[in-house]
């Protein structure tokens, strides 16, 4: 008994301790706001002006920020642990694919991001959507409260608005369809205005996350917000309603042009989508109007971005995400804090599992931690012209989910697709499997940086290739790798090779 009443005495005393030293250090704060499927080709970001304006305008706007995976439970894995799909684990939005899973839980929740930070002596905060499989019977059911958040309040299973359940710290709390009490988007704003009323100038610094289910279906937005956008259309340029005659043939079985029916279906996605951001917009302004009237702003890192993009009639594909196109592969991603220069708007590509690095930095963490692939984003923060970046090529990675049988589309049957609309396009295959270099080729000129491309291996059964120059054919409507020389050729697939091989320092070419 008394050897556990001393145990119990220095716990109490080490938590002071860490409080009493995360407080005199002075350290920043950190909010983390992140939407889900938010592109940037289709204009994702124009409906959030004032997050533009409070975030990226007082900062930095990142115009070259890609995702490891077109696809959220990959995604969101990479934002959490700092590393490549290949690395984590988690390979799609299922269970069997590691998305939540047990043995994810064992081998890589346990150093997420959240866990260095408890470690330095912040107070953490999570509300909204997770991961697709959280909070299910079989990834541990609500009880699980994954490592290093304090307060916690994740969504079980994929975004909703309505009709959901949270996992409480723990406990089960049910929601139904009331638009004034369960809205999840506001719900997480109360949630955050309520964690941001307790903090005081003698709190420990705070990690808070707020993950929305915008822009994610079923589209559905706040009642307030539902007649906006009333005249928009889904964006008809770039490579809108054309097809793909280059392409992987999972984009070539697209209809063109499109039918009438998915036109109409896409116009109403993309003005909900847009709706649905409104109330995200909200819950920025009144998150950094809290942590102004409570003095907290100035000492207040604040980071924007989203866990993948969208497509809604590019290259005739209806709507989803899963490719490797920039519409599905490039987000959002703005920083405002202590330190960062406001105005700037950088080239350089970044990447989610450069998120966690740079929370970790800001917190004081003295190095990344080595499994981690990213880099810390800090460099970017000064407006100083010799910054550098250790990095020229970044990784992108998908294996492509599918059913045994397509219901309703018998030309496609036991050919393992999925994602089939009401014409039997199908956006998602057993061989929609790939992996995408991007890099910024050397300079053959002092005063001209090398060209920006992307390479392309398909796992497929034509080892299909697709290759596009991103500075001079942001659409990518043309497929470079048709008529690519077989020893360029064979540079690009041995880089592909390396990085899917990759971990730590050795991803940083």
């Amino acid at each position: 008994m008394a050897k556990t009443m001393l145990q119990t005495k220095f716990l109490i005393l080490f938590v002071f301790y860490v409080s009493v030293s995360a407080r005199s250090s002075g350290k920043p704060n950190i909010v983390f706001l992140l939407t889900d499927d938010q592109d940037v080709k289709l204009g994702g970001q124009i409906p959030m002006a004032k997050t533009k304006n409070l975030v990226g305008d007082k900062g930095i706007i990142f115009e070259n920020m890609y995702v490891s995976a077109p696809l959220c439970c990959p995604s969101r894995s990479s934002i959490l642990t700092g590393k490549y799909v290949h690395s984590n684990g988690a390979v799609n939005n299922s269970l069997a694919g590691n998305c939540s899973s047990p043995h994810w839980q064992r081998t890589q929740e346990v150093k997420a991001f959240p866990t260095y930070l408890k470690q330095q002596g912040y107070t953490t905060f999570f509300a909204g959507k997770y991961l697709n499989q959280y909070g299910t019977p079989n990834a541990g059911g609500v009880q699980h409260v994954p490592p290093g958040w304090d307060w916690w309040m994740g969504l079980v299973g994929n975004s909703k608005y309505y009709n959901y359940h949270l996992s409480v710290n723990g406990t089960l709390e049910v929601h139904k369809s009331d638009p004034q009490k369960d809205y999840l988007t506001d719900v997480i704003n109360r949630h955050a205005a309520s964690f941001l009323d307790v903090q005081s100038s003698d709190s420990p610094p705070f990690f808070m996350m707020l993950s929305t289910p915008a822009c994610h279906g079923p589209f559905t937005p706040a009642p307030k917000y539902q007649n906006n956008f009333a005249n928009q259309s889904a964006p008809r340029d770039g490579s809108y309603n054309k097809h793909g005659y280059d392409k992987h043939w999972l984009i070539r079985q697209a209809i063109t042009p499109l039918p009438n029916d998915t036109v109409k279906t896409e116009d109403n996605v993309f003005r909900n989508r847009w709706r649905t951001l409104l109330s995200v917009d909200d819950m920025m302004e009144n998150v950094i109007n809290i942590l102004q009237q409570k003095n907290f702003l100035d000492n207040t890192y604040i980071i924007f971005s989203s866990d993948n993009g969208f497509h809604l009639g590019q290259f005739s594909m209806p709507s989803d995400k899963r490719q490797l196109y920039e519409f599905d592969v490039r987000v959002p991603l703005m920083i405002r804090g202590p330190g960062v220069s406001p105005g700037q708007m950088i080239k350089e590509q970044v990447m989610n599992i450069d998120l966690a690095p740079t929370f970790l930095d800001i917190a004081g963490v003295p190095s990344t931690p080595k499994q981690m692939d990213g880099l810390s984003l800090t460099p970017f923060f000064s407006s100083s012209s010799n910054k550098t970046w250790a990095r020229s090529t970044i990784l992108i990675e998908h294996q492509g989910e599918y059913h045994e049988n397509t219901a309703g589309c018998p030309q496609f049957k036991h050919q393992n697709m999925s994602n089939c609309n009401n014409h039997c396009v199908c956006e998602d295959s057993w061989n929609n499997t790939y992996s995408c270099v991007i890099k910024r080729e050397p300079s053959t000129s002092p005063s001209q940086p090398g060209r920006r491309v992307k390479y392309c291996l398909l796992k497929d059964e034509e080892n299909f290739q697709e290759m596009y120059n991103l500075d001079t054919d942001e659409d990518e409507f043309k497929n470079l790798a048709i008529n690519l020389p077989d020893d360029e050729r064979k540079i690009y697939l041995n880089i592909i090779e390396q990085m899917e091989q990759c971990s730590g320092s050795s991803c940083h070419l």
